[in-house]
């Protein structure tokens, strides 16, 4: 065979690996509005980066006839490429191959993968899209998702871990993204859960479509299991693109600085946006978009617990990492769901050098048998313990309500905050000056000859006194009172004296959060 033939027989090789299951599955694959695993590569990637590794790995399986189906590269495609210009490492499974099924050298391919990026610190993502386990394999498959979610648990903290359901993703395999830092999901065409529909009719005789059970909505604005949805396939690996923008490579580097705005603009809008009507609501999005660097914010869990808002920004040049109470929604009010999607970012944040900005306007926490039978003890503690633990610098800003517990919590100087601004416009008490008046004065208030005028009266001078920044500022918990519309430029201030800021916990193999 000349050298010549030999070349032509690898090129015929890489063409017929890169068709995959062929061109028939490759089509009901577009009829159902979905890309191919290549073609999401070649969208998710700079143009010309990706390099494949393992093109021409095929199963080892004989039983149930599968010596006569082998496909290279099996069911799943992998290599690195760049993003804008930063290397990442990618699988990406083929659901043309197997219905994207996991099977032994599946899994091989992405454990391959996945301790390639450790070793070389880089972000790993994964796009899913897979029936399950490869059924014909039988426990060789369930030992290679074993493999997976152990890589996926050794890597959490070292390197960003990005999971794109682009597909189905049902049973064991929605445990690896559920390991990951950040879950997308394409609207109407991507589904996770652990039993599918047959098998909740079958047990509880409820009948659910794929999307009900497990789509984009669900995951998105019920469960939180989904960080980000997208409305598209193309607009999901475009979100990821973005969201890597804010991201280091690893947890041993910084993100990219990226400036491009006034690190000196002030914003006089601010010093109007909260209301005379202290229970009158505002959107602190509308804040958050004056405050960071080209009023960009990149929302995580946008539809989830909105009454916590929680996101990457960057202010001046530096990403960061942003929660913040939502007026507009439930006042702002901590409960179970805002209180674990607030805690998981933090701890995120901190893992990976983000520094942590804290707007808080919070009445304190939900009340109800409802949170209370479901945990908010727990839920609360999770938050504060995120909180207690992170060493990266944290700026606090207190726009308006700091009330109660809840005040403790959102990132308060007694839990290492490193420096705390208040608004004039705050208040921080331990609870509002309604309930604080029917409890400190009850006597008073049940013998008045008018409760109602004495009571106003009350309310009038619990204000004066206590519904006001300066209590707390006089004793050094807050560092500073400013105007509004001084808030950029003394957060970036900030961000600047604590650029080489050193902070740690007590040696430890590790703590026992409220889980």
């Amino acid at each position: 065979m000349s050298e010549k033939t030999k070349i032509q027989v690898l090129n015929d090789q890489k063409a017929q690996s890169r068709l995959g299951g062929g061109q028939a599955r490759i089509d009901a694959q577009h009829k159902k509005g979905r890309l191919t695993a290549r073609e999401r590569l070649d969208l998710l990637l700079d143009r010309g980066s990706f390099r494949e590794v393992d093109p021409f790995v095929v199963h080892r399986t004989h039983d149930f006839n599968l010596d006569e189906q082998k496909f290279m590269s099996d069911s799943v495609v992998t290599g690195w490429g760049t993003v804008d210009g930063r290397l990442v490492y990618v699988y990406s499974q083929d659901f043309t191959v197997f219905g994207g099924s996991l099977g032994e050298v599946h899994a091989e391919k992405i454990c391959k993968i996945m301790d390639m990026a450790m070793k070389n610190g880089a972000p790993i993502i994964g796009l899913n899209d897979s029936g399950g386990a490869r059924i014909q394999e039988g426990v060789v498959s369930l030992a290679g998702y074993a493999d997976i979610f152990l890589r996926n648990t050794m890597a959490s903290g070292v390197i960003p871990q990005i999971s794109a359901i682009m597909g189905p993703c049902a049973g064991g395999a929605v445990y690896s993204p559920a390991l990951t830092d950040f879950i997308f999901m394409t609207r109407n065409t991507s589904y996770m859960f652990v039993t599918g529909p047959d098998v909740v009719k079958a047990v509880t005789h409820e009948e659910v479509t794929q999307e009900e059970l497990g789509g984009a909505s669900v995951h998105s604005e019920k469960s939180g299991v989904c960080h980000v949805a997208a409305d598209s396939e193309a607009d999901t690996l475009y979100l990821i693109r973005k969201l890597l923008g804010f991201l280091p490579q690893n947890n041993m580097e910084d993100a990219p600085f990226i400036s491009g705005d006034d690190p000196l603009r002030m914003e006089e809008g601010l010093n109007n946006i909260i209301p005379d009507d202290a229970n009158k609501p505002y959107d602190i999005k509308e804040v958050i978009g004056m405050i960071v660097d080209n009023g960009q914010f990149f929302e995580i869990h946008e539809n989830y617990a909105q009454n916590v808002v929680v996101g990457f920004a960057r202010l001046g040049g530096h990403s960061v990492g942003i929660v913040a109470n939502q007026p507009a929604v439930l006042a702002g009010v901590l409960d179970i769901d805002a209180s674990e999607k607030a805690a998981r970012f933090v701890r995120f944040c901190d893992a990976f050098n983000f520094p942590i900005i804290t707007f808080e306007d919070v009445p304190g926490f939900l009340p109800g048998t409802n949170q209370e039978h479901h945990g908010i003890i727990r839920s609360g503690a999770k938050l504060l313990y995120a909180y207690c633990e992170a060493t990266v610098p944290k700026l606090t800003v207190i726009t308006r309500k700091a009330y109660g517990g809840a005040y403790c919590v959102m990132s308060s100087k007694h839990i290492r905050s490193d420096v705390n601004l208040a608004w004039p416009t705050a208040e921080i008490a331990v609870m509002g000056p309604d309930g604080a008046v029917n409890i400190i004065f009850r006597k008073e208030l049940e013998a008045a000859k008018d409760p109602l005028k004495r009571k106003a009266e009350l309310v009038a001078e619990y204000k004066e006194k206590f519904a006001n920044p300066y209590v707390a500022a006089s004793r050094g918990y807050i560092d500073d009172v400013i105007e509004p519309k001084e808030t950029r430029p003394r957060l970036i201030n900030a961000l600047e004296m604590l650029s080489n800021k050193r902070d740690g916990n007590p040696a430890k193999k590790h703590g026992n959060i409220p889980l």
